[in-house]
Formats: C-alpha cells, structure tokens, sequence
C-alpha cells in the first residue's frame, strides 16, 4: 500500500510514476539493444581485394629486391612487416608522432607507417634488421646495448634508425644536435639521457675515435 501511495504521489507531481518510467526505459532499452542486433546481423561481410585493385611493386629492403603485388593504400610499415616478415620496426601510433616505425628511405629517416608502399619503390630501404653484420649487432645497435638506453625496449628499433640516419650525415654530432636529431622519437619509458650517450657512443665506434666536441 506505501508504494502505490507513493507513486500516485509521483504521478500527480510529474505526471509519470515511478514504476512506469522505469517499466518505460525497460521497454525501451530492449527495443533499442534489438534493432541493434538486427543490423550487426544484416550487415554484409567486407568483399575481399580483388586482383585488379592490387599494383605490382618492386621494393629494395636491406639489399633484397621484392616483388609483390599492394593495395595502394597500404603503408610502407604493413608491407614490411606483414608482406615480407621484418617485424623489428613496430607499429605504434601510426600517424607519424612516436617514430617507432622509423626505417631509412635512400638513407633518410622516414616513417613507415606514414609512408605508401608504392613511395617505397626504386628506393633503398632500411629496416633495424638491415643494421646487422651477419648474426652481429650494427654499431648503433652496440652502442645502445652498451648504454642501456632502453627499457620496454619497443621504440628501440626506430630510436637506433633514427641515429643511424642522423649518424649519416653528421659523423659527429654535438649534444645538441644529438637531442635535435633525435627529437622526432618518442621514449614512454623516459630514456632520453641514455638514449643520447648511445647516439654519441654510435658515433664514437663508427668513427673509430673518441668524439670530444660537446659545445
């Protein structure tokens, strides 16, 4: 009895009980999660690719010619990766602001995941894997190991292509130029002094040499 009293008494102050806006919403929330349903249900499957969208494509990676055939749209970082098996550079943000893709094009940083595979073509690529000497690390890569300049370890590989292109076109940077060439890639894990000794120290085993220009 102290229920109905009360929603009639809701009812004269809104015009709606309790128990009928609830048993409302009830009613209303099924229809809705039903509709739904039928649509996930209706909708058609996505058409697979066809063979006339696809483009054939010539790709230079670490000294290895590839032939295969790309969707257009496809990334340079896709094609890498899921084409041809080089899963040393990862997928990140995959809009050109972490760098974890980074791999060098004709000697140049670039990110993969920003780059179309068909750009790629009649270029030089370079993945972290192209970095190796048989089943030795690169210098870049030893100098990273030696200075411990990672943690989670992920970005690691566009950090170490990042130097090796900085590395490049200026055997020896300055700290400075170290950070400003480095600025482009992103650490979660906050490596950052490490990373930069791993740079000077890449530039130290490439050359031969102590560096000693720090201005």
């Amino acid at each position: 009895m102290a229920n109905e009293r009360d929603d009639d008494q809701d009812r004269c102050r809104c015009g709606v009980s309790r128990r009928g806006f609830i048993q409302t919403v009830s009613v209303s929330a099924g229809a809705l999660a039903a509709a739904a349903l039928g649509k996930v249900e209706a909708a058609a499957p996505p058409e697979p690719v066809r063979p006339e969208d696809m483009t054939a494509v010539s790709l230079t990676v670490n000294g290895r010619r590839h032939r295969l055939l790309v969707e257009p749209r496809w990334s340079l970082l896709y094609v890498i990766r899921d084409r041809l098996g080089l899963t040393g550079s990862k997928v990140g943000c995959e809009r050109g602001e972490c760098g974890a893709c980074t791999v060098l094009i004709n000697a140049v940083p670039r990110y993969a995941c920003m780059t179309l595979a068909l750009e790629a073509e009649g270029a030089e690529v370079t993945t972290i894997e192209g970095l190796m000497r048989g089943e030795e690390l690169g210098p870049t890569q030893q100098a990273f190991l030696e200075k411990d300049a990672f943690q989670c370890g992920y970005c690691t590989p566009g950090q170490i292509m990042a130097a090796e292109g900085l590395l490049g076109t200026n055997p020896r940077p300055t700290i400075d130029q170290i950070r400003e060439g480095m600025s482009g890639n992103l650490c979660r894990c906050g490596c950052y002094a490490h990373i930069f000794q791993a740079v000077d120290r890449a530039a130290e085993l490439k050359s031969g040499g102590k560096v000693t220009d720090h201005a």
